[in-house]
């Protein structure tokens, strides 16, 4: 085997591999958006999830991409692992759509496929278009590469190579064998590819079928790896959908009896003279029967995971919960860990507006220290989530995304301030306590209304923008609450004078309790903003 045959040999695969990965990603640009509201239906039923799996599978062509989702779905919170574990095995069974392509031979329309797909991503206007001819022209270029890859220049110069018999001799022994594949898949970071390749190799009479099939059980052992490495450092949940993964696909080193079993052999090459027939039936064979001995220990398999993988002991309270910079799945489950992350910081925030409130009201410093840690943790959040806001943007996003991401910004900037007012008013109370000043009855009343108000506003309008959705009569019951605010904070200020008047209350303590009313106005100004961002119609975010 000559340089220029390997040169030829590893030109065939780079474009196998190229168009793979272009296909895949349009396929996922086009479908991305959609596989959200799939997932998000998705119930309990373990056989509704297998199903999906498969389909969301065939449709994207990478079961581990569908596996990368799944563990964004995870983070966010919402499905829990025995929903994924159904989904994660039926996409073991959608991957294997591209070795039936392979198998049934469509070379013949690869050129035709690049000029529409090459003509639609140069021409179109539309995204959409620009990605359908992503799809068609990735198409066309991974079926031109398998068939230079077995080009009588490449592959089929393997036929005569006495080193390459030797080598594949050596791959007969079951254990060999199957860590061969293991390596191979490794080496290419894609199962589908790993087996595309070895169709063509089967194909071209260089690898029999009676060692192919230990090579196909090592290609699905080792297409855990890519998920390992992603699930490094990893959220725990992240770690235990790439542990199923692994788990299914390790399965079938118990198949191995089956690949020396000679009825077996003999069947699949009764199936056809096609080696590459061959390799995808045997391929597609293992996957099915592992899904049907899996499927009914779901729960089963989840909880081994939860044994072997124990949930980490964090030191600090100031991480994410739902976003995992470990794992990148597509913008859509990106938006929805940061959703999830910005929901849970608004809760801290409300925690704080409440117990800095409740504390006054009630004399107290009982929750000084929670308080303050929670700030702690509320800056933090700010400043990394819109660090990741950042990054995140930079992807290919659509313009809605990216128009939500921006509204996402002005959101967790309102919920840093509502969150710096809920520690000014502990401050003023530690003051109030420390200098021992008093309030009366009426305004610690009109604190306490002020309070409420802003309270009923900020969850109307938070969810409100969790949900996407202000009607005109929300935003006017709303904007309604705004202003009784403001109503309500002027007449305290104006009672507020009238008892200095009447000597009811003393100058210092009047200091601090318009300060006070200052902060419960701002808060219930915070608040409608996020309301307002969740108009759909506005160009702009209201800030007051």
């Amino acid at each position: 085997m000559t340089i220029g045959n390997i040169i030829n040999l590893l030109g065939g695969l780079g474009l196998f591999l190229f168009g793979m990965n272009y296909m895949s990603a349009g396929l996922n640009q086009i479908a991305g958006n959609k596989m959200k509201d799939l997932l998000e239906k998705l119930t309990r039923n373990r056989f509704k999830g297998f199903l999906l799996g498969v389909l969301v599978t065939a449709v994207i062509q990478s079961s581990s991409a569908t596996t990368v989702m799944l563990m964004g779905f995870l983070n966010a919170g919402i499905m829990d692992l025995a929903q994924a574990t159904g989904v994660i095995i039926g996409a073991n069974i959608g991957t294997t759509v591209t070795a039936v392509l392979i198998a049934i031979d469509v070379s013949a329309i690869a050129p035709i496929c690049i000029v529409i797909g090459a003509g639609m991503s140069l021409f179109s206007k539309k995204q959409k278009q620009k990605y359908i001819g992503q799809i068609i022209l990735g198409f066309g270029i991974l079926f031109f590469g398998l068939k230079y890859m077995s080009g009588e220049e490449a592959m089929g110069v393997l036929k005569t190579s006495v080193a390459f018999q030797k080598f594949m001799a050596s791959a007969n022994n079951p254990f060999l064998g199957i860590v061969i594949g293991v390596l191979i898949c490794s080496v290419l970071q894609s199962s589908s590819a790993a087996i595309g390749v070895l169709q063509v190799l089967a194909f071209n009479g260089v690898v029999p079928i009676d060692i192919a099939v230990y090579l196909v059980i090592g290609i699905n052992v080792g297409s855990a790896t890519p998920l390992f490495l992603s699930s490094i450092g990893a959220k725990t949940n992240a770690k235990r959908a790439a542990f199923v993964y692994f788990l299914f696909n390790l399965i079938l080193v118990l198949l191995t009896p089956l690949a020396t079993f000679d009825p077996f052999i003999n069947w699949l090459t009764g199936l056809s003279s096609n080696g590459s027939v061959q390799v995808a039936a045997c391929h597609i064979l293992f996957k099915i029967v592992t899904a049907l001995v899996l499927l009914p220990f779901v729960k089963y398999i989840v909880k081994l995971s939860e044994i072997i993988i124990k949930p980490k002991e964090h030191e600090s309270a100031l991480r994410f919960t739902y976003i995992d910079k470990k794992i990148h799945p597509n913008p859509t489950i990106t938006v929805l860990q940061i959703t999830s992350e910005v929901e849970r910081m608004a809760k801290i925030v409300r925690k704080n507006l409440v117990l800095s409130c409740e504390d006054f009201l009630h004399s107290t410093m009982e929750h000084e220290r929670e308080i303050k840690d929670n700030e702690e943790l509320i800056n933090w959040l700010n400043h990394n989530i819109s660090d990741f806001m950042v990054t995140v943007s930079s992807n290919n996003m659509t313009g809605d995304t990216s128009e939500y991401i921006g509204k996402l910004f002005h959101v967790i900037t309102d919920l840093e301030r509502i969150g710096d007012h809920a520690l000014n008013i502990l401050e003023k109370h530690e003051l109030v306590l420390s200098e021992q000043l008093d309030f009366t009855e009426d305004g610690k009343k009109e604190i306490e209304t002020i309070y409420l108000k802003d309270l009923e506003l900020f969850d109307r309008s938070l969810g409100a923008f969790l949900n996407e959705k202000l009607p005109d009569d929300e935003e006017r019951q709303l904007h309604f609450i705004e202003d009784t605010i403001d109503s309500l904070t002027l007449q305290a200020q104006d009672n507020h004078v009238q008892r200095l008047r009447e000597k009811k209350c003393h100058t210092a303590s009047g200091v601090v309790f318009t300060k006070f009313l200052q902060d419960l106005e701002r808060i219930g100004d915070h608040s409608y903003n996020i309301a307002w961002a969740a108009r759909k119609d506005k160009n702009l975010i209201r800030q007051i």
